[in-house]
């Protein structure tokens, strides 16, 4: 009874340690969440990427992914925890016999059955489980800063095509613009024709240009349909839900400070703390690896009733297992997890200089889109006056159709131009934040 004692009591005190804590349940995963209401109103860009962070399933499957690994946490820490075994065997046997002084055979039937139960405890182990749970732990970290990777990557993805959507749309205005400015300048021309001072190769040509203005239009207004797809794909909802943006395509001037920046990517980059703990992580495997080389003492005891009448049975045990030489197998893992270590290392700096150039590269994509921000306006103005003056030459019977129609080319180009240099502008601000470790 002593013993049977002593057994419940382990199983509860093992049932206590591998019973997660309450908030380790609490970071488990939920469910989906329901879809955001989003059609019918125009969604700011904040707003975008919290229904990204919300609804995206990359997200959720990151989540599934850190509550697995924490699980292999338990799974390398249960070695250390007590192991309790239940076994029944039942066995009926016969054996035949015939005595030398006798010509009568004799049969014996006997029926055996042992019940135990039987707990063992690992003692010692020179540290083998404990570096075998360190280097899960680590990993755990790592999937856990996967989480916030993904959400970065997630959160750049809807800035992209909230700004390219926003782009689509300032192009279809542009475009509309020339269309309309080209029916005007056809209207014109026909005008001048009727009244015989243009030829009629005025009204040919102002034909042309208005068929081209159509063609761009359409163009325009499939790149903004394509827009939307990838934006409502980005939100993770219905490809088809008619989402309407708000538009922020304006040029707002930032100060970068070059030695700040560098520091911050370093230190939030998501990337850069997982090369860290990958790093770790090794050094744990290659502690693991080199105890390997030293024994398990454990002790183990049984209790249980064997024969017809279940008399009372037990041992206690402690044993102490050593593999002196396995052909060399502990040795090459052991050096391959030294190997794995010293290559986490170099991957740590590698990191480094890869986030540093990012942040370099995108730093200079923000200074140069910005000058292009000043230059595109500045050559607005100038189409915008050549195009009227045309536009006045034409009327008065003193300028060409070819003329006219290459000042509105020209000032469709440069409106054009503009609109792409104000979303790259934002685009690149959204690339430096994200290399830097910002959603």
């Amino acid at each position: 009874m002593r013993m049977a004692f002593i057994v419940a009591a382990a199983v509860g005190a093992a049932l206590v340690l591998c019973t997660p804590t309450a908030p380790a349940r609490a970071q488990s995963p939920a469910g989906p969440p329901a879809p955001p209401q989003v059609a019918g109103r125009l969604l700011t860009l904040d707003e975008a990427v919290a229904i990204a962070l919300a609804s995206q399933p990359q997200i959720q499957a990151r989540l599934f992914d850190y509550a697995a690994a924490r699980y292999r946490v338990d799974q390398a820490i249960a070695p250390l925890l007590p192991q309790l075994a239940g076994s029944v065997t039942a066995a009926k046997s016969q054996s035949v016999g015939a005595p030398p002084s006798s010509t009568i055979t004799s049969r014996e039937f006997s029926d055996t059955l042992v019940a135990q139960v039987a707990l063992s405890q690992l003692l010692f182990d020179f540290g083998k489980n404990m570096a075998a749970t360190a280097a899960a732990k680590k990993l755990a970290a790592v999937a856990l800063e996967d989480i916030e990777l993904q959400r970065q990557l997630i959160a750049l993805a809807v800035k992209e095509a909230y700004t390219n959507m926003l782009l689509a749309e300032r192009l279809i205005r542009v475009n509309q613009q020339a269309l309309d400015r080209a029916e005007l300048n056809l209207k014109s021309a026909r005008g001048f024709f009727e009244v015989g001072t243009r030829p009629k190769s005025d009204v040919a040509r102002a034909e042309v240009d208005v068929a081209n203005a159509k063609l761009t239009v359409i163009q325009a207004r499939n790149a903004e349909r394509l827009a939307r797809v990838a934006l409502n794909t980005g939100m993770g909802i219905e490809v088809d839900t008619p989402t309407q943006v708000q538009d922020n395509l304006v040029y707002e001037p930032v100060t970068l400070d070059r030695a700040a920046l560098r520091a911050e990517a370093l230190r939030e980059r998501p990337e850069m703390r997982q090369a860290r703990l990958l790093a770790e992580s090794a050094e744990a495997s290659e502690r693991q690896a080199f105890r390997n080389f030293f024994p398990d003492i454990t002790g183990s005891g049984t209790y249980g009733g064997a024969r017809t009448d279940l008399g009372e049975t037990w041992t206690a045990t402690l044993s102490m297992s050593w593999t002196l030489y396995d052909g060399g197998g502990r040795i090459a893992r052991y050096r391959e997890a030294k190997a794995n270590m010293d290559a986490a290392r170099a991957r740590v700096r590698a990191s480094e200089l890869d986030i540093i150039q990012n942040v370099e590269q995108s730093q200079l994509t923000v200074g140069e889109a910005a000058e292009r921000i000043q230059a595109a306006q500045a050559a607005v103005a100038s189409a915008q006056e050549n195009f009227r003056l045309a536009q006045g030459r034409f009327d008065a019977g003193v300028g060409t159709i070819l003329e006219l129609t290459d000042a509105q080319l020209a000032l469709t180009q440069a409106q054009q131009t503009e609109a792409q240099a104000l979303s790259d502008y934002r685009i690149a601000i959204y690339r430096l934040d994200r290399a830097r470790g910002r959603r």
